[in-house]
C-alpha cells in the first residue's frame, strides 16, 4: 500500500505541478514564519526553510509521504523572496532586466518513520531588456507579487525570462526530476502515484 503523497504548501504552481505530472497530493500548508531562519547561503537556506515546513506537517501525517519546499533567488548577492509591494517588484526588475540570478529551490521528503531527504536544486535565470512599461504593467497584475523573485515562468513573467540553465520546473517551485530521484532513494516510483482513471 502506497503512502498518501502530503504536499506542505500553500502553493498553487507546486501543487499544479504535481498534479500536471500524474500526483494528486493532498495539500496541508505549514504556516511556518520563514523569519525564524537566518541563513544568508541560499542552498543551506532552501534546505533549511523546506526541511522545517516538512517537520511542522510530517506528525500529523505519520503514515504519508510529505514534501516541504521553498524557493529564494540570488542576484548580485542578494537572496530574494517575495516582494513585499509594488514598488520593491518594480525596483527589482529594473535591476534584473538584461542580468540573470539563480533561483533556488529547497525540497524536504519525509518519509513513513520519520526517513528524511533534503536537497536543492538551482537554476539560471536569463532576464530580457524589458521597458519600464513592461515592468510596471506586468507588476500591476499583481503576479511578481506572490513569487520569489518577483517572477514567474508559468504565467506572463515567461514572456520577459529569455533563457532557464538547468531545471525548469525548479522556477515553478519544484523540480520534478529532483522529486523523482529522492523518491527512488527512499525506494519508491515516482509512476506509483500516478492518479488512475
Amino acid at each position: 500500500m502506497l503512502p498518501q503523497f502530503v504536499l506542505a504548501s500553500a502553493s498553487p504552481a507546486r501543487r499544479q505541478l504535481l498534479i500536471a505530472a500524474g500526483i494528486q497530493p493532498f495539500v496541508y500548508a505549514s504556516g511556518f514564519d520563514e523569519d525564524l531562519i537566518q541563513i544568508r547561503y541560499p542552498p543551506e537556506l532552501v534546505k533549511a526553510l523546506a526541511r522545517a515546513k516538512a517537520e511542522l506537517v510530517a506528525p500529523q501525517f505519520s503514515q504519508s509521504l510529505v514534501l516541504g519546499c521553498d524557493s529564494v533567488f540570488a542576484f548580485n548577492g542578494e537572496v530574494y523572496g517575495k516582494p513585499e509591494s509594488n514598488e520593491e517588484a518594480i525596483r527589482r526588475w529594473q535591476k534584473m532586466r538584461g542580468h540573470f540570478g539563480e533561483l533556488y529551490t529547497g525540497h524536504a521528503l519525509i518519509a513513513p518513520g520519520g526517513i528524511t531527504r533534503i536537497q536543492y536544486d538551482v537554476t539560471r535565470v536569463h532576464f530580457a531588456q524589458v521597458s519600464d512599461a513592461e515592468i510596471e504593467a506586468y507588476v500591476a497584475t499583481g503576479e511578481p507579487i506572490c513569487c520569489a523573485g518577483a517572477f514567474t515562468t508559468d504565467g506572463r513573467g515567461s514572456l520577459f525570462v529569455e533563457k532557464l540553465e538547468g531545471c525548469h520546473t525548479n522556477v515553478i517551485g519544484l523540480s520534478l526530476p529532483l522529486l523523482r530521484q529522492m523518491l527512488a532513494d527512499l525506494g519508491y516510483q515516482i509512476t506509483d502515484f500516478w492518479t488512475r482513471g
